[in-house]
C-alpha cells in the first residue's frame, strides 16, 4: 500500500503530509487551494481537485480535519469517500472527534469493505513539524500493522489502544491531563510574578524537577513572555473539552478540575483568545 491520501493541510496535516511526501507516494486534498498549492511547492506530490479524485488514486486515507461535521461530510457527503472510496482501503482519521462519530465512520465505510481507524495525535505544532507525534489508534489490528511504516514518518511514538473508539478515548484523557497541567502552570508563573521572584529564574529551575512536564519544558518561557501565536487553540481545547465533559456524564467520571478549567478557557474566548494558544490562560489570570 503505497499510494497514499491525505485531507486537510491545516497547522498539524500541512507537516504531517510533506513527511509521508518523502518516502511514499502522496495525494493531497485541502478545501482551501491556496494551502494545497503552497505545499505542493514545498513537497512532493500531486493535489487532488476533490476528495473523490483523491479517494479513487489513494490506498490509504489520512484526515486531520478540526470538528465531527467535518469529519462526517468529507467521508459521507456529496462526493465524498464513501462515494469513491475502493474496496479494501483504509481509512485514518487523526482529527480529534467524539466517539460517537467513530463508531458511525467504522460501521459506514465496513459497509464498504473499508477500513476505518480513529488515530488522534498528541504533541502540537512542533511535533508535527518536527515528526516527534504521539499517536493512539483505535480499531482492525491488521489495518494498524499495514499502516505503521507510514505512521513511522511523523511520530516517535504510537500505540495500538484497541477497539474503534479507543484512540478517540485516549485523546479524551490525555486533553484532561494537559488542561490541568496548564492551568497549574499558568498559576505558578502568576504566583512568581506576584511574590517578587523573577519567573524565568523560577522555571529554570523547576522545570530540572519533579514538577517537570511536557507543558513546562516548552511553554514557560513563551508564557512568561507574553507570547500565545502558536500552537494549539483556546477554540480547539474548548471543542475537545464539551466532548469530555458530554462523555464524563455518560460514564459518570468526576472530572470536576477540567470542567472549572473548561469555563476559563470560556473566559478566553469571551476575552477574544479563542485563537491564541491554550497556554494563555495565564492571560486570564494576569488581568487581576
Amino acid at each position: 500500500m503505497s499510494k497514499v491520501g491525505f485531507i486537510g493541510l491545516g497547522t498539524m496535516g500541512y507537516p504531517m503530509a510533506g513527511h509521508i511526501s518523502k518516502s511514499f507516494t502522496t495525494f493531497v486534498f485541502n478545501r482551501t487551494k491556496t494551502k494545497s498549492q503552497k505545499w505542493m511547492h514545498q513537497y512532493k506530490g500531486t493535489v487532488c481537485q476533490s476528495v473523490a479524485d483523491l479517494s479513487q488514486r489513494s490506498e490509504i486515507i489520512f484526515l486531520c480535519l478540526s470538528r465531527d461535521y467535518d469529519v462526517h461530510e468529507i467521508i459521507c457527503g456529496n462526493g465524498g469517500i464513501l462515494e469513491n472510496v475502493k474496496p479494501g482501503s483504509i481509512i485514518v482519521d487523526h482529527s480529534t472527534t467524539s466517539k460517537d462519530l467513530t463508531l458511525n465512520m467504522k460501521e459506514q465505510l465496513q459497509d464498504h469493505k473499508c477500513f476505518y481507524l480513529d488515530a488522534p495525535v498528541s504533541g502540537g505544532e512542533a511535533g508535527a513539524q518536527q515528526a516527534t507525534l504521539s499517536i493512539m489508534v483505535g480499531g482492525e489490528k491488521n489495518s494498524y500493522k499495514k499502516i505503521t511504516p507510514i505512521l513511522d514518518c511523523y511520530s516517535n511514538f504510537h500505540k495500538y489502544m484497541g477497539v474503534s473508539g479507543n484512540g478517540q478515548l485516549t485523546k479524551m484523557i490525555n486533553q484532561i491531563c494537559i488542561a490541568g497541567l496548564i492551568q497549574a502552570l499558568a498559576e505558578a508563573v502568576n504566583f512568581a510574578k506576584k511574590s517578587g521572584v523573577p519567573p524565568k529564574e523560577v522555571l529554570e529551575v523547576i522545570s530540572k524537577g519533579a514538577a517537570q512536564s511536557w507543558q513546562m519544558e516548552n511553554r514557560w518561557e513563551s508564557m512568561v513572555n507574553n507570547e500565545y501565536d502558536f500552537g494549539f487553540a483556546v477554540d480547539l481545547m474548548v471543542k475537545d473539552l464539551e466532548i469530555i465533559s458530554e462523555f464524563s456524564k455518560r460514564i459518570g467520571a468526576d472530572i470536576s478540575l477540567t470542567e472549572t478549567i473548561k469555563t476559563y478557557y470560556n473566559e478566553l474566548q469571551e476575552m477574544g483568545a479563542g485563537s491564541l494558544d491554550t497556554s494563555c490562560l495565564l492571560r486570564r489570570l494576569d488581568r487581576s
